[in-house]
């Protein structure tokens, strides 16, 4: 198999685009190339590893590249790049084996300097050896790996050059009773994800100059991939001014965490937070933790700045920041470029205009880097492409692979858990709506992005109007995931007759979960779908806990707006402040409320899929009465059928429907208001108060429409 190689950044463009062009050109090389990759920690401080190739039959060799043709000190370097790569992997026990009185490591570490156009003095330097583009090959298919181990330690050593594992992991240590407690289960689960996939790294890593979009279901590792962009940029780049911004401020902390985490590690020194800003998407004046990008770009382009309630009062609640974001762009008299990159999370729950103001604010190279996951929008409209926000003559980078990365693999839900959240979430399961001829109540037009999502047919291809079976494989769903409990175990459905009810049980769950099964308080969330009513609704569970001595915090109400987790203490939440957070148990209260809608069901569908998918392990879906009961049977239905989606896939006649059917009460109060001024129209007509010459202008057009749409009935029939 050819070498995979990944782009990063360095200070040595022309030499590593000509190493990445020899290795892409030679199949005999296997393996992985990383560009820019790894900066490790030393007492001297970061060494910046111009190019590492990592493979299983030759171990890792770290190139030392020379821009031109003096290649003078490179023997000093190759033992630098050497030292600090043996240093960091002999902090791993597992990979170090003691032979005749010395500690040996189990995988093997080569240099090479490799000055593409240089002349080479005669002979070979077999400790430090030296290539141009004539003898690269020469030089590589003379490493061999020296070492005794294999595949396991190779794939632990490449974990630790990551420097990810840490970060993977709760900020506390965890202690157990017994090995078959949740606690137990849990602590494996996380000592288990510490390796990058292939499509994590190169997200991590790849640093073009333009837009470049990361996509991913929920779980992927949308976020954590942009905390350990954020600070393998800054490691590389500690001049760049870099931001990283988001729409739920209760990722502040969370981010600011993952990213401290992970500069430490590569680098043993704490970042430059003046460089590198975590910094709220609207934001407003006063101190510096308040700043916003937006409020930013208000200030130093000489525009009017709103506030939240101000742009409420003005454009109303749905449309408050897109629209106070439009204004900005439209009255801006001047620009200022204040970053070398922005890093946004959650762009599925911000307006486009956002992203302009985004881009605008960034220097010519213009890398703006978003990442988004359509299921999660919880604001109604899905986020239109890279041309529709920033035109036609957005700056992308050449090679479409780098500009946009799918990260279709789940590494926090289990295949139950995410497959009840997509079947919930779309209503594949949902009884049949006569306004639509199908229960379903969104769908994607385009069946490939089925495949983004991670999954596979089983037998026929997708098509309109015909059975369909979906499936998780293991490659993008491990199965590691699912093996630690029961299968029963990992998602449960639960009615109750009353909210009381309820509250009880949940409240009796978490006290044992906490007494007898080893997990700690901040392991457990209890979410509520509608943010409105949350405050409310979980107050006497709450109540009920304390009685417990059982600590608890509402987020964003307890704590300040910033915080979301605490430490010995039950997170309770609406569905916003959830969004980015992850626990291992999850306890949704009043599903029953996201069965039906009178308004965009989608929307309120979204915010069960947001919620279910916040969990690492279990989770317990609770509400009340019949419709608790119709959403049960949902379920019921999905694990019968082992957790394959199995539905016939609507037409294109169908999903129209959906979409008519799923606008939010906003549109349909301006729809009724339009048909309402039609209806006094026609009636004036009729009655001789107006004449078809008044409204001649209108004729053509409306009968262009008419015609348009019996045309497209006809088509879609």
């Amino acid at each position: 198999m050819p070498v995979s190689i990944t782009p990063g950044t360095n200070n040595k463009p022309v030499a590593s685009e000509r190493l990445a062009e020899i290795f892409r050109k030679r199949s005999e090389l296997s393996g992985r190339l990383f560009i820019g990759f790894p900066v490790i920690g030393t007492h001297e401080g970061p060494r910046r590893i111009d190019a590492l190739w990592a493979s299983e039959e030759v171990g890792f060799v770290a190139f030392d590249l020379v821009e031109g043709s003096d290649y003078s000190g490179y023997r000093e370097r190759q033992d630098d790049f050497a030292n600090a790569i043996e240093s960091k992997l002999r902090a791993r026990s597992d990979l170090v084996k003691r032979s005749d009185g010395r500690r040996e490591l189990l995988v093997s570490v080569h240099t090479a300097t490799f000055a593409p156009t240089a002349q080479l003095p005669s002979g070979v330097d077999e400790c430090s050896p030296i290539a141009n583009a004539d003898n690269l090959i020469s030089v590589l298919t003379a490493f061999r790996s020296k070492a005794d181990g294999g595949k396991r330690e190779f794939r632990v050593a490449l974990s630790a050059l990551q420097a990810v594992s840490k970060i993977r992991r709760t900020s506390r240590g965890r202690s157990f009773a017994h090995n078959d407690s949740r606690g137990a289960k849990l602590k494996r689960l996380e000592d288990s994800v510490a390796t990058l996939d292939t499509q994590q790294l190169k997200a991590m890593i790849e640093t073009p100059t333009g837009v470049q979009r990361i996509r991913g279901l929920a779980g992927s590792g949308k976020t954590i991939v942009l905390a350990l962009k954020a600070a393998y940029l800054h490691a590389q780049h500690p001049e760049w001014r870099i931001a990283v911004t988001f729409h739920t401020r209760a990722l502040k902390a969370f981010f600011r965490r993952l990213i401290n985490d992970s500069f430490v590690s590569q680098t043993n020194e704490a970042p430059d937070w003046d460089n590198l800003r975590i910094i709220h998407a609207w934001g407003a004046s006063g101190a510096d933790h308040q700043d916003g990008l937006y409020h930013q770009f208000c200030t130093t382009s000489d525009t009017t700045y709103l506030d939240y309630r101000t742009a409420r009062r003005k454009f109303g609640s749905a449309k408050a920041f897109a629209s106070a974001c439009a204004l900005a762009l439209k009255e801006a008299r001047r620009v200022e470029e204040l970053y070398d990159v922005i890093l946004v999370d959650e762009a599925q729950d911000l307006p486009p205009d956002f992203l302009r103001v985004c881009y605008t604010l960034l220097t010519q190279s213009k890398r703006l880097v978003y990442a988004y996951d359509e299921l999660q929008n919880l604001g109604g409209d899905p986020l239109p492409g890279p041309d529709k926000i920033f035109g036609e003559d957005v700056l992308r980078p050449l090679d479409a692979t780098t500009g946009d990365i799918v990260l279709e693999k789940c590494y926090r839900n289990s295949r139950p858990v995410l497959t009840t959240a997509h079947a919930l979430g779309f209503g594949i399961h949902r009884a049949e709506d006569p306004s639509t001829s199908t229960g379903i109540v969104q769908m994607f037009d385009a069946p490939e992005m089925w495949h983004d999502l991670g999954y596979r047919e089983v037998g026929r291809a997708i098509c309109d109007g015909e059975q369909v079976v979906l499936e998780r494989p293991e490659d993008t769903s491990p199965r590691f995931l699912e093996q630690h409990s029961e299968l029963e175990d990992l998602v449960q459905f639960l009615v109750f007759n009353t909210e009381d009810e309820q509250s009880e049980w949940v409240t009796n769950q978490i006290d044992q979960a906490i007494r007898d099964d080893d997990l700690r308080p901040e392991d457990i969330v209890v979410i509520n779908p509608d943010p409105v009513t949350t405050q409310e609704a979980v107050g006497p569970i709450r109540a009920r806990l304390l009685d417990k001595r059982i600590q608890n915090h509402l987020a964003g109400v307890d704590t300040g707006v910033d915080v979301f987790h605490q430490a010995d203490s039950v997170t309770f939440t609406g569905i916003h402040r959830a969004k980015g957070n992850e626990f291992g148990m999850v306890y949704i209260i009043n599903a029953h409320e996201c069965h039906a809608a009178k308004y965009n069901l989608a929307r309120i569908r979204n915010r069960l899929f947001t919620a279910i998918t916040r969990s690492k392990a279990w989770v317990r879906v609770c509400g009340v009465g019949e419709d608790m009961q119709r959403l049960k049977i949902e379920h019921s239905k999905l694990k019968n059928a082992n957790y394959e989606l199995r539905f016939v896939y609507p037409t294109a006649r169908e999903r129209r429907a959906m979409r008519v059917v799923q606008r939010d009460r906003s549109d349909m109060k301006r729809v009724e208001g339009h048909k309402s001024n039609l209806s006094r129209i026609i009636d004036d007509l009729e009655a001789g108060r107006m004449y078809p010459e008044d409204i001649a202008d209108l004729q053509p057009k409306l009968q262009e429409l008419f015609v348009r749409e019996r045309r497209r009935n006809r088509d879609n029939a």
